[in-house]
Order: C-alpha cells, then structure tokens, then sequence
C-alpha cells in the first residue's frame, strides 16, 4: 500500500513562508522557503520500523540513512563513482515524497502510478528554488531514477539494500504483515547487483537466513 496522508503526523497549519521584513535578497529567501519547505520530508512515514522497533522510519531519516552508507560502503561500488555526486543524489532524491508520498515497493497497484504521482510533485517541488538549481537538483532526481550513470545505479543499490537491512535485523517486520516472499525481494536484485555486486553477495546470503528463520515466506 503507498503511503497517503494518513501516513503523515498531523501538524497545524502554518502561515505562508516569507521571508522578515528587510530581506531584500529575493534569491536566498527563495532557497530558504525551499529548505523549510523541505523540512516535510520528516512527516512522510516509511513501512521500514526503526531497529528498535519503536516506530516506523521517516523519509529524512531514510535519506540520512543512505548518505551514511554510502560514506561507509563506498568502496563497494560497482565501478569508480563521484562519491559527491552520490551524497547529493541521495538527500535528493526521495524529495517528491514531501507532496507524493511514500510508495511500497511490494504495493503492485501503487508501483503503477508512481511515476506519474512523483513526476508531477517534481513538477511542483523544484520550481520553488532559482531556476538554476531547480534545474539541477532535478537532474539529480531524474539520473537517480533512470539509473543510466555509475552514480545513479550504485544509489539506486543502496537504496533498495537499506530497507532489506531494516527488515532482516528487526525480524522481517514490514516482510511478515505483508506476506512478501523470498520472489519478491529477489524481482529487485538487478537494482542492486547493477550497482554492487559485492552488496548483492551479501543481501542473498541474508535472505536465505530470512527464509530460514522464517522472516520472509519461501
């Protein structure tokens, strides 16, 4: 099931973000209402628990998440990378959430109308910066999702190794209410061998402990 604004912690409304009186950089006030725009991205909730259990992820959380790996797990890429480009790749590029929502990878339904949600939040979402970084930070987004650079795809790697990380070592949480079985993980091992054959090494390895230990259905 995609996310909605059910999966969202309700907040007041906020009056429209503009900038103190006396600010007369028009530039910065636009990429400072774009940052607190951002900071939406908190709400968005994600079907991956906390490894504690406590409550489920969040999008910024997510994102963190993946920056760190990709710091940590760098050298692990598929072939040689701009690990700048990466970072930046990664706290851009689940953004459109903030008006699209999160989509379950697992949700057939949802998967179908996940471009189009996520490319008209793009359409509404980047414009709110300068017209040169909107510009870019959409180029950022669309590389990431097209996978067609070494960049892109080991992105993509991670972030399709963070949830299953999540769920092995939380005991399949999201896996088991779901019933997802050990063939639905494995629809996604391209995204992930494509840009780490080593990760992909050691995801399968984790997955069969999972079938074993009853994580995840055979």
């Amino acid at each position: 099931m995609s996310a909605s604004a059910s999966d969202r912690q309700p907040s007041p409304p906020l009056p429209p973000i503009e900038p103190p009186p006396g600010i007369a950089d028009a530039r910065l006030a636009r990429q400072i209402a774009f940052l607190l725009e951002i900071d939406k991205l908190k709400t968005v909730l994600r079907r991956s628990n906390l490894i504690d259990l406590s409550r489920r992820e969040n999008d910024a959380e997510h994102s963190w998440h993946l920056a760190m790996l990709a710091v940590v797990l760098g050298e692990y890429a598929a072939a040689d990378v701009d690990h700048a480009r990466v970072l930046r790749m990664l706290l851009v590029h689940d953004l459109v959430e903030i008006y699209a929502g999160d989509t379950f990878v697992y949700d057939a339904s949802a998967l179908a109308e996940q471009e189009q949600r996520e490319n008209s939040a793009a359409d509404r979402l980047f414009p709110q910066l300068p017209a040169d970084q909107g510009a870019q930070l959409r180029a950022l987004w669309e590389e990431f999702e097209q996978r067609r650079t070494a960049d892109a795809r080991f992105a993509r790697a991670l972030d399709r190794v963070q949830p299953l990380l999540l769920n092995f070592y939380t005991g399949g949480s999201t896996w088991r209410p779901h019933g997802v079985c050990h063939a639905d993980v494995l629809a996604h091992r391209d995204v992930i061998e494509q840009g780490s054959p080593a990760l992909w090494a050691y995801v399968e390895v984790m997955l069969d402990a999972a079938v074993r230990r009853g994580y995840l259905l055979p």
